[in-house]
């Protein structure tokens, strides 16, 4: 007979670690720290801080300690449980996100569509000003992307390929390719929506 390791709720040691990782990972992104960066101010390897995001470690009570005071935020707080998980994100409820360059004042909009990062993907609106160009820094991570243009055009170069959508269009395409993005139009924004998984934040 197999040992059922559970804690002392009855909930499963396996899903326990993997919410607290994924807590781990959510509130390092929101303080759009790298692993290395959390790793240097909490003390600990990134090796470590990667195992436990992944669920695959239980970390000892002085790396709890480490990683909160990493994550500047009480021990107490990074134990809490997951609250309830959201599944609706409302238009004005949207969170801002860092647009990989686009800057803040040129009309351009990057928000996270999916209510977290925890999941297994991650969906943005993304809104683009006339002119826009991402050739000067080709993005290459792991992962699969999708996009789709609601309105505008949208150039969409992969490892140098040119492909232009218009509203209606999509795509699909590996992200270990070296891509980037461009809004041909000189008097029209573009509105898309892009899917990327696993979460690139």
């Amino acid at each position: 007979m197999g040992i059922d390791v559970t804690n002392t709720n009855g909930v499963p040691m396996e899903a326990m670690l993997a919410d607290f990782g994924a807590r781990v990972r959510s509130l390092r992104k929101e303080r759009s720290l790298t692993t290395e960066k959390l790793a240097q101010s909490a003390g600990v390897s990134a090796g470590l801080i990667s195992q436990i995001e992944r669920g695959h470690g239980n970390p000892s009570f002085a790396t709890l300690v480490q990683l909160a005071h990493g994550l500047q935020l009480p021990v107490g707080q990074l134990l809490q449980p997951t609250e309830t998980e959201q599944v609706v994100v409302r238009k004005d409820e949207r969170r801002r996100l860092d647009s990989h360059g686009l800057a803040t004042d040129d009309g351009g909009v990057y928000e996270l569509l999916t209510p977290d990062l925890n999941g297994a993907l991650e969906a943005n609106w993304v809104v683009t000003p006339p002119g826009y160009d991402t050739s000067a820094t080709p993005y290459t991570h792991n992962g699969e992307e999708f996009g789709i243009v609601l309105s505008g055009t949208k150039d969409v170069f992969l490892d140098g390929v040119r492909h232009r959508l218009e509203a209606g269009d999509s795509i699909r395409y590996s992200s270990t390719i070296p891509h980037w993005y461009a809004n041909p139009s000189q008097t029209e924004a573009c509105t898309a929506v892009w899917v990327s998984t696993p979460p690139t934040w």
